[in-house]
């Protein structure tokens, strides 16, 4: 019998390795879809040595170009290979504002507008029983969007990268719960796992004061990546988890989502624009 795909992104981080483990461990063959291959070739010679899975590939997409992101989609749909997992994993916390070359902020690009582009040149590769799973964070309460300054500065007003991550992880719970109800028909589920505060190199100041004090006094009492991996690995593989649609999860359980959330003024119009911004790319 042929082997199940996963797509993974980000899949040489810190939480992306435990994801990409734990599918390799349960025989899926693995695209580790990642930024940079060298690293991730590390990273993936690891994986086969501690699974005996090498049915693991490395294949290069650039979060911050939706070019790169549609080449990377095309590859996988011209092989034409049917998707079972596609975990959007990937993530920046980027303490600079950087502009795009599509004329996005880079935070936006990455967290947000690149995992909507993928995930929708990607879906024609999956069917029923597919499972989509998006990585949020608690900081998607305090988002807001204000549009077009979300697309192209992050945020009304001046750089400030948390306000500003925080806004794209609230568009990627608005996407998974629009995602959910488009494709629920087609057996198609769709959800979205909080992984805590977690020690990776997201949270890194880029100052040389700074991190070796978080390094010291902070990292030793927050999150592991395999405990913040935990609610997504359960929500791709966990036959508990088949079926389960449209929901916020953390620590391995569905989180309660106010109508605040669940019908959010901005989920519609959000989806419209973000589609106008990819149009020439889907």
């Amino acid at each position: 019998m042929k082997e199940k795909l996963a797509v993974i992104t980000g899949a040489d981080g810190g939480m992306g390795t435990e994801i990409t483990l734990a599918a390799a461990r349960k025989g899926f063959r693995i695209v580790m879809a990642c930024f940079d291959k060298e690293k991730a070739e590390t990273k993936r010679q690891r994986i086969v040595a501690e699974t005996g899975n090498d049915k693991i590939e490395i294949q290069e997409i650039n979060l911050s170009s939706l070019a790169s992101v549609k080449a990377f989609a095309d590859r996988l749909l011209e092989r034409g290979e049917p998707i079972s997992l596609l975990m959007n994993n990937a993530g920046t916390l980027d303490p600079r504002h950087i502009e795009t070359e599509d004329h996005l902020s880079n935070i936006t690009s990455v967290n947000y507008v690149a995992p909507y582009l993928l995930t929708r040149k990607l879906l024609p590769l999956m069917g029923k029983g597919s499972r989509i799973v998006n990585m949020v964070s608690c900081t998607y309460a305090i988002g807001r969007i204000d549009l077009p300054d979300f697309f192209t500065h992050g945020r009304k007003g001046g750089f400030w990268r948390i306000p500003i991550y925080s806004n794209t992880k609230l568009a990627l719970t608005l996407f998974t719960l629009e995602l959910a109800d488009r494709v629920k028909e087609q057996g198609i589920t769709v959800n979205a796992a909080d992984p805590g505060i977690v020690s990776t190199d997201i949270i890194r100041m880029h100052s040389w004061i700074v991190d070796p004090l978080c390094d010291l006094f902070f990292r030793p009492f927050i999150r592991t990546p395999r405990k913040g991996a935990a609610t997504a690995i359960g929500l791709l593989l966990d036959k508990e988890a088949e079926g389960r649609t449209g929901t916020l999860n953390a620590s391995c359980k569905v989180k309660h989502l106010s109508d605040k959330f669940l019908h959010h003024p901005m989920r519609r119009t959000l989806w419209d624009e973000t589609e106008k911004i990819v149009r020439n790319y889907l």
